[in-house]
C-alpha cells in the first residue's frame, strides 16, 4: 500500500498514446479505467492492487474488468502531478519490457517538453461523459462513488492487516461478499455498510450531503 498523502493534485495525460489505448476499449472498461485513475488522486493510501512502482520512477496503474487486466503507466512530477502515459492489455504475468521502455521514453519526452501537450483528466471526463448534472455524467459519477467506496473498504482492511476471511467473520458475512464489495460496492445496503464499519473496523459511519 502506497502513501501519497498531500502529493497528488491533478492527473494529466501526455500526447496520444494513452487516449488511443482508451478509445479502443469498451464503455465498461473505459469507465473502470477512469475510476481507477481518479481514485488514485482522491484517496490517501492507494492499495498496491491499483498502483505499483515498477522501475526508475515509473508506476503502473492496475485496472481489471472481469477477466481482463490492463496496465497504464504514470510518474510523479515534483510530488504533485501524475502523468498518464501508455496503456496496454496485460496477457501474461510479467509486464512486457518493451512497454516499460516506452513509458520511460515518454517520461523523458515530457520532461524535455516542460509539460506541454498535456490533457487534464477532469477536462477529458467532461468531454467524454458530459458536464456534471447531465444524466450520462450522473451515472458515471454514481458508478465512481461505488467503486471508490470499495477501494476505501479495502484500504481500511489492509491498514488493520486483516484478510477478507477475517473481516467477513467479524461482520457475520462471507469472504465472497467482502470481495464483491471491494471490487464494486454499488449493491451494498447502508445497513450492511454500517455493520461492516462498526463490527469489522470498530468505527462509525458518518454521511454528508453536498447540494
Amino acid at each position: 500500500m502506497e502513501d501519497f498523502k498531500g502529493q497528488i493534485r491533478s492527473l494529466k495525460g501526455y500526447g496520444n498514446d494513452f487516449w488511443e489505448f482508451y478509445n479502443k476499449q469498451t464503455k465498461k472498461v473505459q469507465d473502470r479505467i477512469l475510476w481507477t485513475i481518479r481514485v488514485i488522486k482522491d484517496i490517501q493510501l492507494v492499495p498496491e492492487k491499483y498502483l505499483k512502482h515498477i522501475d526508475e520512477g515509473i508506476y503502473e496503474i492496475r485496472v481489471s474488468s472481469g477477466n481482463n487486466i490492463f496496465r497504464i503507466f504514470c510518474f510523479f512530477d515534483e510530488g504533485q502531478l501524475v502523468i498518464v502515459l501508455n496503456g496496454f492489455q496485460k496477457k501474461t504475468q510479467k509486464t512486457p519490457t518493451e512497454e516499460i521502455d516506452k513509458a520511460k521514453k515518454l517520461k523523458r519526452n515530457i520532461m524535455k517538453a516542460k509539460k506541454n501537450n498535456l490533457v487534464d483528466l477532469e477536462e477529458f471526463i467532461d468531454k467524454d461523459h458530459g458536464k456534471r448534472g447531465t444524466k450520462r455524467r450522473d451515472k458515471f459519477e454514481e458508478g465512481y462513488e461505488a467503486f471508490k467506496l470499495g477501494v476505501m473498504m479495502q484500504e481500511m482492511r489492509l491498514q488493520r492487516n486483516m484478510t477478507q476471511e477475517q473481516l467477513a467473520e467479524k461482520c457475520g458475512t462471507t469472504k465472497n461478499y467482502i470481495s464483491r464489495i471491494e471490487n464494486d460496492a454499488s449493491d451494498i445496503r447502508l445497513s450492511t455498510l454500517m455493520r461492516i464499519v462498526r463490527e469489522g473496523f470498530g468505527g462509525h459511519l458518518k454521511l454528508s450531503v453536498n447540494l
